[in-house]
């Protein structure tokens, strides 16, 4: 049977992949000559195909991918040329080297790509290769956009954009359930092409659609690493929104839920408010204000150059001189210490906007700036949007429109 790939990326495209993570070993990790990668995300990321196998990228020489299962897709996705099936992580060295590289003495490794028992089990049969960690130059590598990454993830901004502003509004409305708000956003966002499953990288991590949370669910004591608390489906599915709670006139809806496409994504937060936009109570009008501008002095110096630790100080110390220091970013428990994060391929990427994060900003990374403020009694408030760094600052790339969005109930 004969089939064409839904989409394959050309080997130019891979080889600034590759050529940007072969430099990074050389500077932090100089005595590696390669780096093997065994997570399915960072195998599509350097190979163009979600593969079950093993990735080995060296210093010289042509790259390698070894395949579980499924080599025939593979061979149809991906611009690699040197593709090989395998079925024990003792043969990985041999057939390195029938690929005309060699794996060699020390190795990067992608730890976090392998579960305990795969890793003891890898480094039983590499006992002659010293094992070295390699997640970082992993991250460091995927946290600059290539140009056609930041086309993707442009396109996927301006859809999300438009469904969270300008679809969504008309349907939904004070009385409907969390669970049926979700279900709404679910038939906007796949109206226009959302890939339908978000994806994180820190193990253990899940997430699907995002957090719906109706008044005081935004306060809800939280396990996710954010601000943004919520009920939830159950205490097994903590994801969605709650069948059981309804949003009620002068109640402010957080809607934390990113749009993927094509394997990428954004992240973005919009407020709504249950009733007239002159209803809206001065505190929380007043908290997402100053939400709003904290996101835009964000933005304004998300240059080349900017360490994100110190980012973060200037406004975590700005907050507390405004008197918000009790619920930015959440209330008690769930009060997390970062204002943003990487995002691509990943809604969790390097880097955090976060103190101790001092390696600068580089031109073509993309984050997601995420300010907000819990109150106490009523829910939370503020803003989440996806930025591209440029060097004359972030470029919002979902939407410019950071108001809450006043909706009245049928």
């Amino acid at each position: 049977m004969a089939f064409e790939a839904l989409e394959r990326i050309a080997e130019e495209e891979l080889s600034l992949r590759w050529e940007r993570c072969r430099g990074l070993m050389r500077t932090a990790l100089p005595g590696a000559g390669g780096i093997l990668v065994f997570s399915r995300m960072n195998i599509y990321y350097f190979t163009g195909t979600w593969a079950n196998g093993v990735f080995w990228l060296p210093l010289e020489g042509p790259p390698v991918l070894l395949v579980r299962k499924g080599i025939e897709r593979v061979r149809l996705e991906s611009s690699v040329e040197q593709v090989f099936s395998y079925r024990s992580f003792r043969e990985l060295p041999g057939l390195i080297k029938e690929a005309g590289s060699e794996l060699s003495a020390v190795a990067a490794v992608e730890m976090t790509g392998l579960s305990w028992a795969l890793g003891q089990g890898l480094d039983r049969h590499l006992k002659a290769h010293e094992l070295v960690a390699g997640d970082s130059i992993i991250h460091k590598t995927r946290a600059v956009k290539t140009p056609w990454e930041l086309a993707k993830m442009r396109l996927i901004g301006a859809r999300h954009d438009h469904c969270l502003r300008e679809l969504l509004p008309a349907q939904i409305a004070p009385g409907m359930t969390e669970r049926e708000i979700s279900v709404q956003i679910w038939d906007v966002f796949f109206s226009q092409g959302h890939h339908g499953l978000l994806r994180m990288q820190n193990p253990g991590e899940e997430i699907f659609l995002g957090h719906v949370s109706a008044g005081d669910s935004a306060n809800y004591p939280s396990v996710f690493d954010g601000p943004v608390g919520l009920r939830g489906q159950h205490p097994a599915v903590t994801h969605m929104g709650y069948a059981g709670k309804v949003w009620k006139s002068g109640e402010p809806l957080v809607l934390d839920v990113g749009f993927g496409l094509e394997g990428y994504h954004t992240d973005k937060t919009q407020i709504y408010w249950a009733g007239s936009a002159a209803d809206i109570p001065h505190q929380p009008r007043q908290a997402h204000d100053f939400c709003i501008s904290v996101q835009n002095w964000l933005a304004e110096n998300l240059r080349p150059g900017a360490i994100p630790g110190r980012l973060f100080q200037h406004c975590w110390e700005w907050a507390d001189r405004e008197g918000w220091s009790e619920g930015f970013m959440a209330l008690g428990g769930n009060k997390v210490r970062f204002l943003g994060h990487g995002i691509g391929l990943a809604i969790d990427e390097w880097p955090a906007l976060a103190k101790g994060f001092e390696d600068p900003l580089e031109e073509g990374m993309v984050m997601a700036l995420e300010p907000k403020i819990g109150l106490p009694g009523l829910g939370m408030v503020g803003v989440e949007n996806t930025f591209e760094i440029t060097a004359d600052g972030g470029r919002c790339l979902t939407g410019n429109d950071f108001s809450m969005i006043s909706v009245s109930g049928t």
